[in-house]
């Protein structure tokens, strides 16, 4: 009887091993299909830097501005990935909100000053993205590091960007949180919904149903028509649902500060 239960448990460890290994190379692909999107949206910010930086030196502050918030919509939908896995690029894109270089350095002078004076910072911007857009082929993407990613991003949509935002000046922190969400749904429906689904359908469910939420809160023709309390609720309860789903994926729990895994 001794001899059966061991063999019996042995087994269910047996199996238990063959489902996280079928589930980590089902990460590891996942993580490569979404480098083609990551790739695209740090395209779109380069290009629309480059086009930045053409206008402002025409002295278009129209046209430098569309500029700006195109740049700014691509870089939004790839910082899944950017702070844990390039944290000295995006200090130099990103800064906020003690910008010294960068989008918001550029934003100020823009919107807050109605200067197109900003050729240093956007030439160092394009140099920037343009450095960043060359790592991204060979740059290892781990699905720990985009899990990490996704919850911090989750969280910072609740807690950093609800009140106002890093792009008060511009006025376009609700085209911000968009824009992230729009990164987190597609990081989560490329790399983990499924290999979650297969151990967790209603963990998997929860997941999604949080994100479709968020949506459909900042889905408001304006900022003050979002509801403030309940974007922090299902920003916190989806990081909560995608660290709980971390050992079922056979990772690590998700931190919500930025680190190299």
């Amino acid at each position: 009887m001794h001899k059966m239960q061991v063999a019996a448990c042995l087994a269910l460890l047996a199996a238990f091993a063959g489902v996280r290994a079928a589930n980590a190379g089902a990460l590891e692909e996942g993580a490569e299909r979404y480098r083609p999107y990551l790739i695209e949206g740090v395209a779109s910010a380069l290009t629309g830097a480059r086009a930045l930086r053409e206008r402002a030196a025409a002295a278009d502050l129209p046209g430098a501005k569309k500029a700006w918030l195109s740049a700014r919509a691509g870089w939004e939908r790839s910082e899944v990935f950017t702070a844990g896995f390039v944290p000295e690029l995006d200090a130099q894109i990103d800064a906020w909100p003690n910008a010294d270089s960068g989008f918001h350095a550029i934003e100020a002078k823009l919107f807050g000053a109605a200067s197109t004076d900003v050729a240093a910072d956007a030439t160092g911007l394009v140099e920037h993205l343009n450095d960043l857009h060359g790592k991204l082929k060979d740059i290892k993407l781990t699905p720990q590091g985009l899990l990490d990613g996704t919850v911090r991003l989750a969280y910072e949509v609740g807690e950093s960007k609800a009140d106002g935002g890093e792009s008060r000046i511009s006025g376009t922190s609700l085209d911000d949180m968009r824009n992230n969400i729009a990164g987190i749904d597609f990081a989560y429906h490329t790399i983990f919904s499924a290999a979650l689904n297969t151990v967790d359908g209603k963990l998997d469910e929860m997941v999604i149903n949080r994100i479709e939420q968020l949506e459909a809160i900042v889905a408001t023709p304006d900022l003050p028509h979002v509801n403030i309390a309940d974007l922090r609720q299902t920003s916190e309860e989806l990081v909560v649902a995608l660290q709980s789903a971390s050992a079922k994926l056979g990772l690590q729990r998700p931190t919500l500060e930025a680190q190299a895994r």
